[in-house]
Parts: structure tokens; sequence; C-alpha cells
């Protein structure tokens, strides 16, 4: 999809529909805002496009901008998957509606829960987006090859008790050979330049140096944070874009105050299996989340390293 009212979008969205070779009806061009939110009525025109143009074949949506990444306190992917929760301001630290594709197995969202899980292609320039684009098609079919160098799974405890709940769903440590991946499990060490790095998920408000992380094409990684699904830079927080900027290929924040459910944030597990078991990086994410009413997920979401023909 692309915002021909945004020349980032404009430029991001072609060059994005020409490296995935997206035929001509896959592609949707609407006129949008570029602002942080939108409101109900834009909203709902944008969902009636959408329900115009795409068919039955549709299955996901890949959204070439940074803004809008709300739709007032729900994220505008978890809006277009699950409709409008048009009272969640009111209630944003409360228990959100249940995705039906959590831990899910089905190749076909649209077909099967009809629903589309959605991401947007962010970055911090159009420079930025053209590399995290190349490094997710890079990333198809790369990894889990005999022989191949090991990369790393990292799952980090930190001294914010509040952002550090979701440790306790952290897999244990081990050497999956099978898939060639080091899953490590720990507190951080700001001396350790990890490399290699495939997943890297932790539990912060501000997350530093980033760029000593080494990132792999099809990396995942994210923060438990309250706003990092705030793209524009109006919190204090990291922005889950950061992580993309650094060389991630897809990660996740919340663009409203979740409150620490550990259902509103990816499952560390969840997320790991589905992404091994060659999913894309739109369909792990997406099915690691239980609540993502308020999650937004940016990245490519075509990456798929343990894809295999």
């Amino acid at each position: 999809m692309i915002n021909i009212a945004d020349s980032y979008s404009v430029q991001v969205g072609e060059f994005y529909a020409q490296a995935r070779r997206l035929a001509p009806a896959q592609v949707l061009r609407v006129v949008l805002p570029v602002r942080r939110a939108l409101d109900a009525a834009e909203f709902e025109s944008l969902a009636a496009q959408i329900d115009a143009h795409f068919g039955e074949d549709i299955q996901a949506l890949a959204l070439a901008w940074n803004q809008p990444y709300a739709v007032g306190c729900q994220s505008i992917t978890g809006a277009l998957a699950l409709g409008l929760d048009a009272g969640l301001c009111e209630r944003s630290c409360a228990p959100t509606e249940a995705s039906p594709y959590f831990n899910s197995a089905s190749l076909r969202p649209w077909g099967e829960l009809r629903m589309r899980p959605s991401m947007l292609l962010a970055a911090a320039d159009v420079r930025g987006a053209r590399a995290l684009i190349e490094r997710g098609i890079a990333a198809d079919g790369s990894l889990g090859w005999r022989g191949a160098p090991p990369v790393q799974a990292h799952f980090v405890f930190t001294g914010d008790a509040l952002r550090s709940v979701r440790s306790r769903l952290y897999p244990p440590p081990a050497f999956l050979r099978r898939f060639g991946v080091d899953v490590r499990v720990g507190s951080d060490d700001a001396a350790q330049r990890p490399g290699r790095v495939l997943l890297y998920l932790t539990g912060l408000a501000q997350v530093s140096d980033l760029d000593r992380l080494e990132f792999v094409p099809g990396a995942l990684a994210d923060h438990m944070t309250s706003f990092g699904g705030q793209l524009d830079g109006s919190s204090t927080q990291t922005s889950a874009r950061a992580w993309l900027d650094a060389g991630a290929t897809a990660s996740y924040g919340t663009v409203s105050e979740p409150c620490n459910h550990v259902q509103k944030f990816p499952h560390p597990q969840v997320l790991l299996r589905h992404y091994l078991q060659g999913s894309t990086a739109l369909e792990a994410y997406w099915r690691s989340v239980a609540w993502p009413s308020q999650g937004v997920f940016i990245g490519e979401p075509l990456a798929a390293p343990f894809a295999r023909p």
C-alpha cells in the first residue's frame, strides 16, 4: 500500500513492489494525512478502500510509510487486522481483543480467520528503507543449512523489573543444532559485541549501543516498553524503529500505554519457534502476540531466513 500524499511512501512503495515482484493488482494507492494517527472516519475510509481493492487471495499488507502508525490509541496494524476499537483510550491498560492468529498454523489468515496482518516498511529515510528491503530479500532461505555459521538468539534480563516480566517466557539456553541457532539467556553485558544476531529481545525504556549488535539479514529485535511503537519521535523512550535503523529486519512496539501485560508483546518462544519453522517475519511476529491491538509491527514482512522451496 502506497500513500501518494507522502513522497517517502511513493518511493519506498514503488521500490518494494519492484523488488518483491508484486503484480499491479497487488498494489493499492491511497491518500492519507501524514501524521501519527488517523481519526475514526479516516480509518473507515481506508478500510473500505482495502476491502474494495483486494480480493480473497491477498492475505497480508505491507504499508509503505512511517506515519500514520495509529488510529486513536490503537495501532494501525491492529485496527486493520481486528477492526476499530473506538473506546481503547479509556481502558488502554485493560486486556484487548484476542487475536485468532496467535500461535496459529494458518497460512491464509484472511481466507480462514478474516483478518489481514500488516507491517509498516518504516525507516529513517528512503535510503534506510531500501536497505531494510534489501536485507529482507537477502534473508530468504539463508539460514539453517548444514555447515553454515551459527547465529545467536539473545533473550536478555535487565534490572527493569516492570519491563522484564516476559523473561519468565524465555526459552532455556541451548544450541539448536538442526537450525544452527545458539539460544543465549542472561543479562546484557555492554562490553560484549554479539555477532550474527538473529533475535534480540529485552525490556527497557531506553536501549543504547545498538550499533554493537551485528544483525544478520532477517533479524528480529524488540524491547518491551510502553511507547516503543511511537515512530515519530514524540516519546522519550526508544522507538522500535531504532532496531531497524541499527540493522534488524523487523520489530514491534506499542503506540499507547499497554501496562505490562505480556500478552500485548511478542511471546519469546512462540516468535522463535515460528520463525525457525520457516515463517516470514510478518507471520512469526503476528503469531507471537496474543493481544495486538496496541502494537505496531514494522519491518520487511516477507523476510524468511528459514523458509525452503
